[in-house]
């Protein structure tokens, strides 16, 4: 997910410090979230084997279900960027949304 890590002395105050038997051994700098979805996006596109806007609209909207479980469209300006990915408008993006809460009767 972009994660780097770092030595214990160079953790900032958002950083995530592990510890083993009560010694400060890593620290784990984690990404932001819009840079998170950057990677989720380049990581379904190797997983399907070519850019996500060339894939036919059932493995799109598959896509948006999969990005909403990562929470995707939590982050700002998340429709628009995997809109931009799929080479979709944002209107189709949230009716692949709509049409998955329908479905499961939200």
């Amino acid at each position: 997910m972009g994660a780097e890590l770092l030595g214990p002395d160079q953790a900032q105050p958002d950083d995530v410090v592990l510890a083993w038997e009560g010694r400060d051994v890593i620290a784990v700098r984690l990404p932001q979230l819009s840079d998170s979805l950057d990677h989720i996006l380049a990581a379904l596109e190797r997983r399907h084997g070519m850019p996500l806007a060339d894939l036919d609209r059932k493995a799109k909207q598959s896509v948006v279900r999969t990005l909403e479980a990562r929470g995707a469209f939590s982050v700002r300006h998340g429709v628009e960027t995997v809109a931009g990915a799929l080479g979709v408008s944002r209107f189709t993006v949230y009716n692949y949304l709509n049409r998955e809460h329908t479905a499961k009767g939200e």
